[in-house]
């Protein structure tokens, strides 16, 4: 697609960010975009952010597992950028306004800090877990500029993989220490059970995701770099959140954590 184009719709969404309104989608619009196409839209808009003062501090992958993937109608994961801006204090009260967020979901998984540079291609679920300083409980709110959630794989990868904000928790774990397959996930919304799933979830392994996202933005030329923290999936179905929710989740043998949310 025309680099102008491609610069008008990352221009497009980072507008609906600020503004808390929502876009048809692109891919509806424009039915040749490709995922390289949004990947570059996905940058200008990360640029517009820099540019406001926000500061990359990790990537995310997202709709990684099965019960996500069905969800949404998009069958290949999608990736993204987290900044500082996005990162709330585990047990926060979120306003959905000053937060700006538009229409939120809730997902529990797992979040990995790593203590090494990493660069695909050739990344291995070996090499992650090496690079691994700790894991952690997540809930990653996402959130899409596109009306309704009538995503494809485009739109979402354009929308910065539809991110909104996060919340991690205290407990920090070594990778090691455990088989992160095997993690079990609980998590509530309003004290009711609201969804669970294990680590294997997130392609067999979280860290299998963490490896296919390094080497998927290695094709870009860009690394994992030591002190990032990457979100490596969902481990269950997305939940709404709305203005007086508030979930909270354990995995075993990694804690727990928490996020509520106001208008």
């Amino acid at each position: 697609m025309d680099t102008s184009l491609l610069t008008t719709l990352g221009d497009e969404l980072f507008e609906a960010l600020r503004e808390r309104r929502t876009l048809s989608p692109l891919t509806g619009r424009h039915p040749g975009i490709t995922v390289d196409d949004a990947y570059r839209v996905s940058l200008h808009m990360l640029r517009r952010r820099e540019a406001t003062g926000e500061r990359v501090i990790g990537k995310k992958i997202g709709v990684t597992s099965k019960p996500v993937q069905d969800m949404l109608g998009v069958f290949q994961p999608d990736f993204g950028f987290l900044t500082d801006t996005m990162q709330f204090a585990d047990g926060a009260t979120v306003s959905l306004s000053q937060s700006g967020l538009i229409q939120p979901r809730a997902e529990g998984e797992i979040a990995f800090m790593l203590k090494a540079d990493l660069q695909g291609p050739g990344v291995t679920r070996e090499d992650v877990l090496a690079a691994t300083d700790w894991v952690a409980p997540c809930f990653e709110i996402v959130d899409s500029r596109i009306r309704d959630w009538q995503i494809k794989i485009q739109d979402t990868v354009a929308d910065n993989a539809s991110c909104g904000v996060f919340v991690i928790g205290t407990r920090h774990t070594d990778p090691r220490a455990l088989d992160l397959a095997a993690a079990s996930m609980q998590m509530w919304k309003n004290d009711a059970p609201a969804g669970s799933g294990l680590g294997a979830a997130v392609q067999g392994h979280p860290a299998e995701a963490v490896a296919w996202l390094a080497n998927t933005l290695g094709a870009f030329g860009i690394p994992f770099k030591a002190g990032e923290l990457i979100l490596s999936g969902s481990l269950a179905p997305l939940v709404p959140a709305a203005a007086g929710d508030r979930f909270t989740m354990q995995i075993e043998g990694l804690g727990g954590c928490s996020i509520a949310f106001t208008e």
